[in-house]
């Protein structure tokens, strides 16, 4: 079921006809378009891409395809205002439908137009150095500049500056960036991207409030050198303008890259922290010496711009900046029309509310589609510094972006675009108190109270931009950003009381004013205050749109964004986290986490506490999940219970599991009453029931597969038990421990599911006999074996005695035969 809401930004809640175009919000909470109309929408925009070269500067040829476009406006999370979904929608019947509204306004000076009848048409600006430094800069090759030290830039809503030190003998680094600290994936474009020898480069197109993680690794001559340590960035809360930078390849590959775009971020970044707007300005950025379109920028120029404008009825702009009135600056009277129609930038347009979409590709050329508001170029063959404090010869690269910046914006005046139809800036053009000057003589000054007060005066030489300011000799008094002519040596930023800064608020850009402090009055005797009652129901809301959506709900807390979000009649619910349990409608549901029962509509009596645990769960009941994915795609399951990493992760409508311990009945997905205690415990199971794994085996038989019906106990070994109440326990091959039965074995090898063995005497008898056998046997075998070794060690001793013995007969001396001789007797 989506639910439809009409929106057009010139008429804020007034009706609108039905085939004009809604923002649509379906049952997961995202805005988004029925898919019919998502492919009709990028057909059409391909047609429109391929047509574009056809497509004449400022005199587009419109085909019937053109008549029937509408731009669509989606509400920011956290403001009221709107902002501009890029991209053109092909509706039938939209003509019809503006008259119809037009006609039926309350409005008598708003005149409706769609971007069916508005074209867009490119204007283009150019900044020169002072007249006296004319001669001083070069004109046919690039100047060489010293390599400069990144200084630091802090994050953009929507970049961020990755530095990082230097490694000797390193030809140059890869870069990583993702939204995981373990870099299991990356952003688009952002995987080993090489990006030369520097040590910062500007990461772009990037979500507001987002914290991101990147790495380099440094290759040399002889190979790949490690990665560094993961370093972090988080981007500016999604709470005002974004200006979108994309870097053209004449920066990314400029020896200077890293310091260039650390300028252009800082740049970016004062601007975002003035400017309150909701929406996104998309500007190109370029490093080169001629125009986008490929011509010459010519001498005496040191940087460009290039811009969208739309032609709209007087009535139209007026009505619509009058609606857009938010400080002090905008309390002005306009005078009736000065001219048929007004000529704002394409962000200036969308700034109040107004249907003006990016028109501009890169070389400069505009059509439906074109991705950018504007191109800024600084020229390459001037004497830069991309760093402060700006040295005496060197122009401030900064200064002349913010320049460039505030063009794409919308400064400048017709009286350099040509024709009759004013700017927005004009319309505060005055050469005395109550007095306009809407030419290019005489004097005129930027005035926001009827030419009461002189700001600052208007450049007057057509040798400069009459949009620019009038500008002092060199060194410079005043070095505005804006300074129609510009001096080396000195520098100067956009601020809430520059010129600049007073001249964005009052055609249409928000300054977020911080209020003035006022003094502490002295304490007063006052009666004890009285404690102001909760939210309605007993309900507790935290962050940006927390129980945005709650009517009937009670005793809700929620903290977070836009944790139970839609929320409409659940009760009892606990939300803490991003997004956690923003789609519930079901009651006693409690999520801890970013994206914990994230897709909860009516499931009850859930608890999910980790990141991502239960995020798919649907209209499963009673379910326990603790830690990260735990029961992550359990849909329609009740009465589970994962506890660990990734327990039960892949479980979608299995009942009454419980899983402790990290993967713990990991793969099962529609088995029943199993419990698994230990690390990867039951992990195997994936159609067997009624099962109970205690340790770390998968549940799953070498021999018989998968088994219901059983339960498994592993690691079991020398535990002594009672010899009385013994009885004969088996544990098989596979860890599983239990009995033999009388009646015998199961056909499948075991014991049939109830039959338990009696514990009887003669069967204890008999296993006291055999635990005494087992035991005399060992005595016996043990006997044996000494016997055996003896025996081996006599036979040893004998065979040595022998041959002793041998030697002994071999080195006894020969027999002596001794006579017995008489003697003579005298």
């Amino acid at each position: 079921m989506v639910s439809l809401t009409p929106y057009t930004p010139a008429l804020r809640g007034k009706a609108v006809p039905s085939n004009f175009g809604f923002v649509g919000t379906n049952q997961r909470g995202h805005c988004s378009f029925r898919e019919e109309f998502l492919k009709f929408f990028k057909k059409g925009l391909t047609q429109f891409r391929v047509s574009r070269q056809n497509v004449l500067l400022t005199n587009y040829v419109r085909t019937p395809i053109d008549l029937c476009i509408g731009s669509f406006f989606m509400t920011n999370p956290c403001s009221s205002r709107a902002s501009p979904l890029i991209g053109l929608i092909v509706f039938g019947g939209v003509a019809t439908g503006l008259a119809a509204l037009a006609s039926a306004s309350s409005l008598s000076e708003q005149n409706i137009a769609s971007s069916a009848s508005l074209q867009p048409s490119a204007g283009r600006h150019q900044s020169r150095a002072d007249l006296q430094g004319l001669i001083e800069l070069p004109n046919v090759k690039e100047v060489t500049p010293h390599i400069e030290t990144v200084l630091p830039a802090p994050p953009t809503r929507s970049s961020f500056m990755a530095t990082w030190v230097s490694v000797s003998d390193a030809k140059g680094y890869l870069l990583d960036v993702s939204m995981s600290n373990s870099f299991k994936s990356y952003l688009d474009d952002y995987h080993d991207l090489d990006i030369g020898d520097t040590n910062g480069r500007a990461v772009t197109g990037l979500n507001p409030g987002t914290t991101y993680f990147y790495r380099v690794r440094p290759y040399t001559a002889i190979g790949l050198g490690s990665y560094s340590d993961v370093m972090t960035a988080t981007t500016e809360a999604p709470t005002g303008l974004i200006i979108h930078a994309t870097f053209d390849s004449s920066i990314t590959g400029n020896p200077n890259a890293a310091a260039i775009e650390a300028m252009i971020n800082r740049a970016i970044g004062i601007y975002e922290s003035l400017f309150s707007d909701p929406f996104t300005a998309q500007i190109y950025f370029r490093y080169a010496t001629t125009w986008p379109d490929g011509n010459p920028l010519p001498q005496g120029l040191i940087s460009a711009s290039n811009w969208v404008y739309y032609g709209l009825p007087w009535s139209t702009f007026i009505s619509a900046l009058r609606a857009d009135a938010r400080t002090a600056n905008d309390n002005i009277a306009h005078a009736s029309a000065l001219s048929t129609n007004i000529n704002p930038a394409s962000a200036n347009g969308r700034a109040i509310g107004l249907d003006t979409p990016t028109a501009m590709f890169a070389d400069g050329t505009v059509g439906p589609g074109g991705p950018y508001d504007g191109i800024v170029t600084l020229k390459s063959t001037v004497a830069w510094q991309f760093t402060r404090p700006i040295s005496a010869g060197n122009f401030d690269a900064q200064r002349l972006t913010e320049h460039e910046i505030n063009e794409v914006l919308g400064f400048g005046s017709f009286l350099t675009l040509g024709g009759t139809d004013l700017r927005p800036q004009d319309l505060f053009s005055w050469s005395s108190p109550g007095v306009r000057n809407l030419t290019s003589n005489g004097s005129r000054y930027f005035s926001i109270n009827g030419g009461s007060t002189n700001i600052v005066s208007f450049n007057q030489d057509s040798a400069g931009d009459f949009g620019d300011w009038l500008s002092e000799a060199c060194p410079q008094t005043h070095p505005y950003v804006q300074n129609a002519f510009n001096c080396t040596g000195q520098s100067s930023d956009i601020s809430t009381t520059s010129p600049e800064g007073i001249n964005l608020d009052i055609i249409g850009y928000d300054l977020a004013i911080t209020p003035t402090a006022t003094p502490t009055p002295m304490p007063t005797a006052t009666p004890a205050p009285t404690l102001e009652a909760c939210y309605a129901n007993f309900t507790t809301a935290e962050g940006c749109n927390a129980l945005g959506s709650l009517t009937t709900g009670v005793g809700n807390t929620a903290l977070g964004w836009r944790s139970l979000f839609l929320d409409t009649t659940g009760s009892f619910n606990t939300g803490v986290g991003a997004g956690a349990l923003a789609l519930n409608t079901g009651s006693s549901n409690t999520a801890v986490g970013a994206a914990a029962l994230l897709l909860n509509t009516t499931g009850s009596n859930n608890t999910a506490l980790g990141t991502d645990a239960l995020v798919f769960n649907d209209s499963g009941s009673s379910n326990t999940a603790t830690g990260y994915f735990a029961l992550m795609n359990n849909t329609t399951g009740g009465s589970n219970t994962g506890i660990g990493g990734e327990a039960l992760t892949a479980n979608t409508s299995g009942n009454s599991n419980t899983a402790i311990g990290n993967m713990a009945l990991m793969n099962s997905q529609t088995t029943s009453d199993n419990v698994c205690v230990g690390s990867e415990a039951g992990s195997g199971i994936t159609t067997a029931d009624n099962n109970i794994i205690i340790g770390h085996h998968p549940g799953v038989h070498t021999v018989f597969g998968q088994e219901s019906d059983r339960c498994y106990i592993d690691n079991i070994y020398n535990r002594p038990v009672s010899v009385a109440t013994a009885m004969t326990v088996i544990v098989d091959s596979d860890g599983r421990l239990g009995t033999v039965t009388v009646d015998g074995s199961h056909p499948s090898g075991s014991s049939p599911k109830g039959i338990r063995p009696q514990a009887i005497p003669e069967a204890a008898k008999q296993a006291m006999l055999n635990l005494e056998a087992q035991n005399l046997e060992a005595t016996i075998s043990q006997q044996q074996n000494r016997i055996e070794m003896l025996t081996a060690q006599i036979r040893q001793q004998f065979a040595q005695i022998q041959k002793l013995n041998v030697r002994l007969e071999m080195n006894k001396p020969a027999a002596k035969n001794i006579v017995n001789k008489s003697k003579a007797v005298p």
